[in-house]
């Protein structure tokens, strides 16, 4: 396979901020890292350099939750209403985690991605709720539990940044500690993940990207410090580098997170998002999938914010990990999208 005609053909290659890397099972086979990690300073992006991954965190959420339930101290049945500690206002009592899991729950969204204003929405809480003060996810309840559920409970998929909050809590609830910690211990530390953790935005650790975005007016580049919450939660936030990410897949592949019947669990197609031609899109519990039509199938997990874009893939036929990590918003689903129909 020949990625770096992959890369030469993606329209948007060349205004790239970040990293593509692509590895097999004995290493690195093709990568590009382009562009500034710190634009004041010139200082360039590496192969080792971390950056914020937005919503592709909840793929680590949704495994924390099955090592819950491989635990025997969580089931996906468990009701919301039983396990958090908290009143949950006009959520649904029919919610379970399954639910919340699979973005089955229709419970009202503090972020909706399902309009298309769903940036400019973000920007308004902000004004609200200062980002400086987003450190606890018990302070999101104030966003999510007056809301109208959106649809009843199983009707149907529908995308909820709401829902993996109520999941960091349930863990927290269990657990007894942070949800932050609760990764920390559970995936990070055990997969030697050494580039991957929830930093604060006002503290980020060497080697990391400062995300950027462009003001329209004066094309100058600012910095996502103001725009993204101080400490990234349960749906969105972690910062990681693509190596981790290989190691990553790799772990899950191999058993060492979950239980092997867990990890079928997991990664299996719990809930269908949409057909498209000859690929069908679904979602297992924190992970995405493309299931093509020769029977097999991709997993992956992307992310965007202010000043952030992310997707990550495993292709099991190959055994190959696909990842664009970067520091502006430009879109990179095109490449992901390419490398779906040229990776067997």
């Amino acid at each position: 396979m020949d990625f770096s005609k992959i890369w030469n053909s993606w329209s948007d290659a060349e205004s790239f901020s970040g990293v593509f890397s692509v590895s097999g099972e004995h290493g690195v086979i093709y990568e590009k890292c382009c562009g500034f990690r710190n634009r004041s300073e010139n200082l360039l992006i590496n192969s080792d350099t971390a950056f914020g991954i937005a919503s592709g965190t909840k793929m680590f959420t949704g495994i924390a939750v099955c090592k819950l339930i491989d635990d025997k101290r969580l089931s996906l049945m468990d009701r919301l209403w039983d396990v958090l500690p908290y009143d949950l206002g006009q959520i649904d009592k029919r919610v379970n985690i399954f639910h919340l899991l699979t973005h089955t729950s229709g419970i009202g969204d503090y972020i909706d991605e399902e309009t298309e204003n769903s940036m400019e929405q973000l920007q308004s809480l902000y004004e609200q709720y200062p980002v400086y003060l987003w450190e606890r996810l018990d302070y999101y309840l104030q966003m999510i539990t007056p809301l109208s559920p959106k649809f009843e409970p199983g009707t149907r998929y529908g995308y909820s940044n709401a829902g993996f909050i109520m999941l960091g809590l349930v863990i927290e609830a269990i657990s007894g500690i942070s949800y932050q910690q609760f990764v920390q211990d559970t995936i990070i530390a055990p997969c030697k993940l050494e580039h991957t953790g929830y930093y604060r935005m006002d503290s980020l650790l060497a080697n990391t990207a400062y995300g950027y975005m462009q003001d329209d007016d004066t094309g100058l580049w600012q910095t996502n410090i103001f725009n993204l919450p101080i400490l990234g939660g349960s749906d969105g936030g972690l910062f990681t580098c693509a190596k981790d990410l290989d190691r990553l897949w790799r772990a899950i592949f191999s058993n060492e997170i979950l239980s092997a019947d867990m990890t079928l669990s997991f990664l299996k197609s719990q809930i269908s998002m949409r057909e498209d031609g000859e690929h069908s899109d679904c979602y297992g519990l924190g992970v995405y999938v493309k299931n093509k039509a020769d029977s097999s199938s991709i997993y992956y997990a992307v992310g965007g914010d202010f000043g952030v874009e992310f997707f990550t893939a495993y292709f099991p036929n190959k055994r190959i990990v696909a990842s664009a990590l970067a520091n502006t918003e430009i879109s990179a689903f095109s490449l992901l999208k390419a490398l779906f129909s040229c990776v067997d």
